[in-house]
């Protein structure tokens, strides 16, 4: 999907279709079109920021978008990579390098519980004299 028609969403949809609110896409967008001064390329800086998004959190293929975008699956797979290596570089995403996630103030408590016995384990070793569920 082109950039110019999903600019046109509402907020709510913008968010829900990109993942991310409109100000740090456009953010993105302006990161991406300084560096894009240096390239030519086929398709606007939007579109490649939407290609990545897509690939990203869509877990599409190279092809898939390729098609979507009307560029060789090569072209695709290069302004990919052009695109999270740029943001990378920065330094508003630079924490994106190391994958690094925000922290939480929730404290999360694991308990790991093992029981290796099967029912029919239980039974050979009690030899069925007693119920493995009692009430």
């Amino acid at each position: 999907m082109e950039y110019e028609r999903v600019k046109k969403f509402s907020d709510k949809d913008f968010r829900r279709f990109t993942g991310m609110q409109r100000s740090a896409f456009e953010k993105m967008i302006e990161i991406l079109q300084e560096a894009n001064l240096k390239k030519k390329s086929q398709l606007p800086v939007g579109d490649q920021l939407l290609m990545a998004l897509e690939y990203i959190r869509q877990h599409r293929t190279y092809l898939h978008i390729a098609v979507d975008y009307g560029v060789s699956e090569t072209v695709a797979r290069k302004m990919i990579h052009w695109v999270e290596d740029t943001l990378i570089q920065d330094p508003v995403f630079a924490s994106l390098k190391n994958k690094v996630r925000l922290k939480s103030d929730i404290e999360y408590e694991v308990f790991v519980i093992k029981d290796t016995k099967t029912l029919l384990e239980y039974f050979e070793e009690n030899e069925m004299e007693s119920d493995p569920y009692p009430e």
